[in-house]
């Protein structure tokens, strides 16, 4: 498949902000997270419009061969029709952008949700918020005169 320019194959390594770009990212940093899934590029590049795709799990990329990764398959037709792109840096500069703010707002609502705590009937929630909190220090010299 090195040769179908009919079919456009998208790595996650493409959007991993961990990695360079001479190691394997595509995508500017903003446009990038840490981490990728497979699941969330999908839902991202479905979110754009693209309805026909296929997810090729446990693949390694060429410049990443221990990492096992897996990409996506769409035709280039229809990938860029219904993204509205005429290239796939286009393309995919167009779902790591949906992808950075669907990670991003996941974030947001994850720390919202820290910052609310435990709900009022969630006895095992409170009452492992009140094991967290953190011993004073003794003074070692006190410790000695016991």
């Amino acid at each position: 498949m090195s040769g179908d320019s009919s079919r456009i194959r998208i790595w996650t390594g493409y959007f991993d902000s961990r990695l360079s770009r001479s190691e394997g990212r595509r995508v500017s940093v903003v446009n990038s997270i840490p981490k990728p899934d497979l699941d969330s590029i999908a839902l991202a590049a479905r979110s754009l419009g693209i309805r026909k795709m296929k997810r090729e799990t446990n693949h390694s990329h060429p410049k990443r061969p221990r990492a096992k990764e897996g990409y996506l398959v769409m035709s280039t037709k229809d990938a860029h029709s219904a993204a509205g792109t005429n290239s796939k840096e286009e393309l995919m500069a167009a779902i790591g952008s949906r992808l950075a703010t669907t990670h991003q707002e996941a974030k947001e609502k994850a720390e919202e949700e820290r910052k609310r705590g435990p709900k009022k009937g969630d006895r095992s929630a409170r009452s492992q918020r009140k094991a967290k909190r953190p011993q004073p220090k003794r003074n070692k010299r006190r410790q000695n005169r016991r």
